[in-house]
C-alpha cells in the first residue's frame, strides 16, 4: 500500500505537524523538529512531546510514515574538521529529537566536500560521523537522501551511498530516501518504462532495496543530468506524468512515507489526490 504526504509545517510546535498532514489528506508526512536555517534549539517539552504522539495516534499516521528532515546547515562532508564537528553534533540532537517523539527515521542530506577534498574521502568522514550518532542514539535509523550532486554534495550517483553504507555497517539503522527530482537531475532516467527498470536495478545491484526506505516524490524543473536541484509540481516539470504512474505502481515503494517537497504548498492536497488516482493507471 501507499502513503503519500508532504513536508508539513511545525509552526507553533511540532505537535501540529500531523494536524497539518490530515488537512491536505496525507497518510505520511515529513517535518523539520526545529528551526531549519538555525543552529540551535529549544530543547522540547514534555507536553510538546506527548501532544505530537496523541496527535498522531488522531490521525491515525504510523510513527514509521514520519520521515523528519534535518537542518540545511548540516554537512556531515565539510572539508573543515571543526566545522564538521559542529554538524555532526547537530545530527546527533536532531536524531535525540527524533527519538523523544517516539520516530524511526532521520533523513539527511549525506554532505559536501566543497571542492576541498575528494568524494572518497567525503563519503569516509560522513560515515565516521554517522557512526558516532548512531553509538550515541538508540534506535533511530539515518536515511541517506539521493542528491543532484548540485554544489559538491555526494550522493548523487548510487555508488557513493553503497560506500558510505558500507562503511557504516549498521543495514538495521541505516537507508536511503530517494528524491525523484534530485535522481533525474543526477543522471537517473525514469520517465519510460523501460529507463524506470533501468535505473531501479542499478539501485538494487549497487545498493540494494533493502536500504530502501523512503522517497521524496518531486517533479524536476530542470532537464536529465543537470546536476541542479530544482523541484517542481507534478506534472508541471521535466520527467512528465509517466514517471510517477511508474513509481505508484511500483511494490519496492510500498509501505514506506512518499513525500511531496514540490514547490507549491497550496496544490499538496490535489497532488496527493492525484498521485493517488495513478494507482493500477497504465499511464
Amino acid at each position: 500500500m501507499k502513503y503519500v504526504g508532504a513536508h508539513v509545517s511545525a509552526a507553533g510546535g511540532v505537535e501540529n505537524a500531523p494536524l497539518n498532514a490530515a488537512k491536505i489528506g496525507a497518510k505520511a508526512f515529513a517535518l523539520f523538529t526545529k528551526n531549519q536555517k538555525q543552529w540551535q534549539a529549544k530543547p522540547l517539552e514534555a507536553e510538546n512531546i506527548v501532544a505530537f504522539k496523541k496527535n498522531l495516534e488522531t490521525v491515525a499516521i504510523s510513527p514509521w510514515l514520519v520521515l523528519p528532515h534535518d537542518s540545511y546547515l548540516i554537512n556531515l562532508g565539510h572539508p573543515d574538521q571543526e566545522k564538521r564537528e559542529k554538524s555532526i553534533l547537530a545530527l546527533l540532537a536532531e536524531a535525540r529529537r527524533a527519538e523523544q517523539l517516539g520516530l524511526h527515521y532521520l533523513n539527511f542530506h549525506p554532505g559536501s566536500h566543497l571542492g576541498a577534498m575528494d568524494e572518497e574521502k567525503c563519503c569516509a568522514v560522513i560515515a565516521a560521523g554517522m557512526k558516532r550518532i548512531l553509538a550515541e542514539t538508540n534506535r533511530v535509523s539515518l536515511l541517506l537522501e539521493t542528491t543532484s550532486g548540485q554544489g559538491g554534495y555526494v550522493g548523487y550517483r548510487f555508488e557513493h551511498l553503497a560506500a558510505i553504507l558500507a562503511l557504516v555497517g549498521q543495514e538495521k539503522r541505516t537507508g536511503v530516501c530517494l528524491d525523484t527530482c534530485h535522481v533525474f537531475a543526477a543522471g537517473y532516467d525514469i520517465r519510460t518504462a523501460e529507463t524506470y527498470e533501468k535505473t531501479m536495478k542499478r539501485f538494487e545491484e549497487i545498493i540494494g532495496f533493502q536500504y530502501l526506505q523512503a522517497a521524496h516524490i518531486n517533479d524536476s524543473k530542470v532537464d536529465l543530468g543537470s546536476r541542479k536541484d530544482r523541484h517542481d509540481s507534478i506534472g508541471h516539470g521535466k520527467l512528465g506524468m509517466k514517471a510517477f504512474v511508474l513509481l505508484m505502481n511500483d511494490s519496492r515503494f510500498d509501505d514506506m512515507p512518499l513525500i511531496l517537497e514540490t514547490i507549491d504548498d497550496s496544490l499538496w492536497e490535489a497532488e496527493i489526490k492525484l498521485l493517488y488516482s495513478l494507482v493500477s493507471s497504465q499511464g
